[in-house]
């Protein structure tokens, strides 16, 4: 699997990358200056695990190539790394697509720790799965699809609903549980009797 870097600006772009690295050094890191590289780098590479996307690219205007990347890659986590305030335009890049946003003036520990979230295979101890008190008629609807292996889009045709919406709907809840797959989320739902609920 690989990690696509999409920024204009080499410095920010190879800050990034050594996050990266440091993070999984043994995934491979695809570096792009602009968005027109996206789909030969597919090409090239298969599709990416996780996006990291500067908002204001030479050839983007606004949240344009948030969207442009979500229609490429539906299933890929999306993270939009900013130089804009969150303010300005972090519920513009959701609803386009963006699964997380983050200022680059955050600094490295806060960008890390974001990274991290959408590196699957990086669950550590402390971040045990954690049982909530109450969930969404919703959430427990998810679950058990989960439960019965259906896709973002078996989801989406049964609860009559975008993929992208499925999408948001399931990183909440991920993040509800404190879990980082699906597979972590149906075997906390089985084991702590939250498919009965």
């Amino acid at each position: 699997m690989s990690i696509f870097v999409i920024d204009d600006h080499p410095l920010m772009r190879e800050a990034v990358v050594m996050l990266l690295r440091r993070l999984r050094a043994s995934t491979q890191v695809v570096e792009l200056e602009r968005l027109a590289a996206v789909s030969k780098a597919i090409a090239e590479h298969g599709e990416p695990e996780l996006v990291c996307l500067d908002l204001k690219l030479p050839d983007t205007n606004g949240v344009s190539g948030v969207r442009e990347v979500r229609q490429m890659l539906p299933d890929t986590s999306l993270i939009v790394l900013s130089a804009s305030p969150s303010s300005d335009y972090e519920d513009l890049a959701r609803e386009a697509g963006a699964d997380a946003y983050v200022e680059k003036s955050a600094g490295a520990a806060q960008i890390a720790k974001v990274l991290r979230e959408f590196l699957a295979d990086e669950v550590e101890d402390e971040n045990a799965p954690t049982i909530p008190d109450k969930l969404s008629k919703r959430q427990k609807q998810l679950l058990v699809m989960l439960d019965r292996g259906l896709s973002n889009r078996d989801i989406a045709e049964q609860l009559q609903i975008s993929e992208h919406t499925v999408k948001v709907h399931l990183w909440r809840l991920f993040r509800r549980l404190n879990v980082k797959s699906r597979s972590q989320a149906s075997h906390l739902a089985r084991t702590a009797g939250l498919l009965d609920l």
